[in-house]
């Protein structure tokens, strides 16, 4: 038998079970053409997810099909080069749209959504509709009438100050993650209590890697609609705050089988 230009390593069914490079072999003293091919591809789509404008029009028509009343803004960050580099800007909204949003038709409500385009305008485009078509059965009574506001070159702190101009007694960001080289399009959801302009960082709780392949929509939703619910009952999120909507999710499924006709 003809050996092969690719070494193996002892590893390699590990890569089954998860996306990280590891068990790549080798050609020689060299990595194989294809995995070399493979971190090309990949550092490529994470540089487009940064760079890729939101298809702002796209998103509001769908979000308003499935019944969310909806509004755009945008942060003072006046393009992609500069969000980039003044991270600052990227957490202001430009002072026409403070007025637009002080005089929008929106019901108040405990609750403002913000869904920022971030470092990711893929990741919003995949996964904010289908997480909030799985939200909203969670808090159905909460979200009744909550504004939904787009915002483009934006900052997770832009929620802030939307929440703050609505009189919001919390917001929930839903934001494009910082791509990696195995997950161009990954969604983080920011909540936070008592939102304000300059809140600092440590008032809130983040859920990350929301995808398919990462946290699930249904399990993000359970955890998000438990982390507000506690926020809204408390009075508090951050590091006051602590996350166990993990043990009521299994103690939710071990319900869910031990009622499940046999």
């Amino acid at each position: 038998m003809t050996k092969g230009p690719v070494t193996q390593t002892p590893w390699a069914d590990w890569r089954k079970l998860t996306p990280a490079r590891l068990a790549l072999g080798r050609a020689g003293a060299g990595m194989p053409t294809e995995e070399v091919l493979k971190f090309g591809w990949a550092h490529a789509m994470a540089r487009d997810a940064i760079h890729a404008a939101l298809s702002v029009e796209k998103l509001d028509a769908e979000l308003q099909a499935e019944g969310w009343i909806t509004s755009q803004v945008r942060s003072r960050a006046p393009d992609r080069t500069t969000y980039l580099r003044r991270p600052d800007l990227g957490r202001v909204i430009v002072p026409d749209d403070i007025a637009k949003l002080r005089n929008a038709p929106f019901v108040r409500n405990d609750i403002c959504i913000v869904i920022g385009d971030g470092l990711s305008s893929l990741a919003v485009e995949r996964h904010a509709p289908p997480l909030l078509a799985a939200l909203k059965p969670q808090l159905m009574n909460e979200l009744k009438n909550a504004p939904v506001v787009i915002a483009t070159q934006a900052r997770v702190a832009l929620a802030d100050e939307i929440a703050e101009l609505l009189q919001a007694k919390l917001s929930i960001m839903l934001i494009g993650e910082r791509p990696g080289l195995s997950s161009p399009d990954s969604l983080g959801i920011y909540i936070t209590h008592a939102p304000f302009r300059n809140r600092n960082d440590a008032g809130r709780n983040c859920i990350s890697n929301v995808r398919p392949q990462g946290l699930s929509y249904d399990a993000a939703a359970f955890k998000l609609a438990w982390l507000v619910r506690a926020a809204l009952g408390r009075g508090l999120t951050g590091v006051d705050l602590k996350d166990d909507s993990d043990l009521a999710f299994l103690a939710s499924n071990a319900s869910a089988r031990l009622n499940t006709p046999k």
